[in-house]
C-alpha cells in the first residue's frame, strides 16, 4: 500500500495544482519563461559579441603603437622624408579615429566595458598623447628641413666651387671645411684661403638665430710626427679651437660656439687610399639641435 502511494501521489499532486491553476495562466507562465531565456540567451550573446569589439580594439590599438615605435625610430634616425611621415601621421591618426567611432557605436555599453576594460583605456590615452608628440616631432621635422633647405642655397657657391659641403648626419645639419684648403699638413695657421672660406661661412652663420654652434677637428689615420703635438686628436683640437677664435673675430657670438677635437676617431671614409684620407682630413661645424626639437615619445609599456 505504501509504494502505491509512493507511484503515485506526485502525479496526483500535479493534477490537483493544474486543476487549481487555469490553463490561460499556466500557459502564460510557460511563455514568459520561454521569453526570459530567450532574453537571458541574447544578452549572453551581446556580451561576447562586446568582448569581441573590445579585442578588436586592442589589436587595433596596439597596431597603432607599433606604427607609433616604428615612426620614433624613423624620427631618431633621420631617415624618413617628410612625405612619408606625413602620410605615416595620417594613417596613425585615422586609426585613432577609428578607434573612437567604433567605441562610440556601442553606445550606452561603452562606459561600462571601458571600465571592465580598464588597460583599453589607458591605452587609447597613450595613443592619443604619442600621436600629439609626433605632430610636434614632424613640426620640428619641418623646421629642420627648411634651415636645411636655407643652409644649402646659402653656401651653394662655396659648395659649387668644392669648398665645402653641406651634409645631414645622425639628424645634425654639419658644414664641412676640407682641412687642406684650411691648414698646411700638422700646422694650426689658417691659410689665406681658408680665412676666406671661414668668412664667408661666418658671415651666413650669423644670419641663423638662436641656433648653437660645435666646430670639430678630424684627421686621418696618419700617425704624426711632431713636438708640438703628441697625437691626431691634439692636432685636430688645436685646428677647432683656431677656427672658433677665427669665427669670434668675425663677429660670431662666443656664447654660441664650442669646439672639440675627434683625432681620426670619427672617419667619414675608410683609410685605406689617399682619396679617402683626405675626406677623413677635415674641420666640421654642426647645428647642435635645440631643446625644444628633442621631441620625447612617452615608453611603450
Amino acid at each position: 500500500m505504501s509504494g502505491f502511494f509512493q507511484r503515485h501521489v506526485p502525479v496526483l499532486a500535479v493534477c490537483a495544482l493544474a486543476s487549481c491553476v487555469p490553463k490561460g495562466k499556466y500557459d502564460a507562465a510557460v511563455a514568459d519563461a520561454k521569453s526570459a531565456h530567450a532574453a537571458a540567451d541574447q544578452a549572453s550573446a551581446d556580451a561576447a559579441d562586446a568582448h569581441k569589439k573590445i579585442d578588436e580594439l586592442n589589436e587595433a590599438l596596439k597596431a597603432a603603437q607599433d606604427l607609433a615605435e616604428k615612426r620614433d625610430q624613423d624620427l631618431a634616425q633621420g631617415q624618413v622624408s617628410l612625405h612619408d611621415l606625413q602620410t605615416q601621421l595620417d594613417d596613425a591618426t585615422a586609426i585613432n579615429q577609428e578607434l573612437k567611432v567604433e567605441l562610440e557605436r556601442l553606445g550606452k555599453n561603452a562606459d561600462a566595458l571601458l571600465s571592465e576594460k580598464g588597460s583599453l583605456s589607458a591605452a587609447l590615452t597613450e595613443a592619443k598623447a604619442r600621436l600629439e608628440e609626433l605632430r610636434k616631432g614632424q613640426a620640428a621635422a619641418d623646421a629642420r628641413a627648411a634651415l636645411f633647405k636655407q643652409l644649402v642655397l646659402k653656401f651653394q657657391k662655396m659648395v659649387d666651387a668644392g669648398q665645402l659641403k653641406v651634409t645631414l648626419r645622425d639628424g645634425r645639419m654639419v658644414l664641412q671645411l676640407a682641412n687642406d684648403v684650411l691648414f698646411d699638413s700638422g700646422q694650426t695657421l689658417i691659410k689665406p684661403d681658408g680665412q676666406k672660406a671661414i668668412a664667408q661661412v661666418a658671415a651666413v652663420l650669423k644670419t641663423i638665430p638662436d641656433r648653437r654652434f660645435q666646430v670639430a677637428g678630424d684627421t686621418d689615420n696618419v700617425p704624426i710626427t711632431s713636438s708640438r703635438f703628441r697625437s691626431n686628436w691634439d692636432l685636430s683640437t688645436a685646428r677647432a679651437v683656431e677656427v672658433v677664435h677665427y669665427l669670434v673675430k668675425l663677429g660670431v657670438p662666443p656664447g654660441l660656439l664650442s669646439a672639440a677635437g675627434y683625432g681620426e676617431f670619427d672617419p667619414v671614409a675608410p683609410n685605406d687610399t689617399p682619396a679617402s684620407r683626405l675626406k677623413n682630413r677635415r674641420i666640421e661645424i654642426v647645428l647642435q639641435p635645440n631643446i625644444d626639437e628633442l621631441v620625447a615619445l612617452p615608453a611603450v609599456k
